[in-house]
């Protein structure tokens, strides 16, 4: 039996970070997604996401196997939606950078990563949760999904050079 646990990123998981990053981002390419075909996200993302205190990775036997970040607030990309958020009075956690290692894709642990993430959140009086993804990113629907999050429409992602619309989620306690 594995020790499982989510816990805050540190400076010194940056580089197993955007090792991970690097993977997600191959197999985003070979399943025909220009998600995260730009550059983005990098070790220097983790870098502000550490910074604005919004970083966590998921551990496996003390080895960081996953990466999210969870950003309070009002996100900018989530202003418009071709569609309708259910709670838009309620402060919502934006979960980005989602991202599992390939060494422990297959195990399940996506869906235990953001089940945890919600409820360390939860516990801190975030009850409204968001995330977003491609239409081809048919792995981060499933983890949404399977967690509760209900498809609310498309946004459009302002940074984005390649293919800015993604699908918005949305999960309310």
């Amino acid at each position: 039996m594995s020790l499982i646990y989510v816990t805050r990123a540190t400076q010194n998981d940056i580089p197993v970070v955007a090792a991970i990053f690097d993977q997600a981002k191959a197999f985003l390419k070979a399943a025909g997604s220009p998600q995260w075909q730009a550059g983005y996200p990098n070790a220097d993302t983790v870098a502000q996401d550490l910074a604005s205190q919004s970083s966590w990775v998921l551990k496996v036997d003390g080895k960081v196997a996953g990466y999210a970040a969870a950003v309070i607030g009002d996100d900018p990309n989530y202003q418009k939606i071709d569609g309708a958020w259910q709670n838009n009075d309620a402060p919502y956690a934006a979960i980005h950078r989602f991202a599992l290692s390939q060494d422990y894709r297959g195990q399940h642990l996506a869906k235990y990563f953001m089940s945890d993430l919600i409820s360390i959140l939860n516990e801190q009086g975030i009850h409204n949760f968001r995330v977003d993804t491609h239409d081809l990113n048919q792995a981060m629907q499933h983890v949404a999904t399977s967690n509760g999050f209900i498809r609310r429409g498309h946004i459009n992602i302002l940074d984005e050079p390649n293919d800015p619309l993604r699908w918005a989620f949305e999960l309310n306690l």
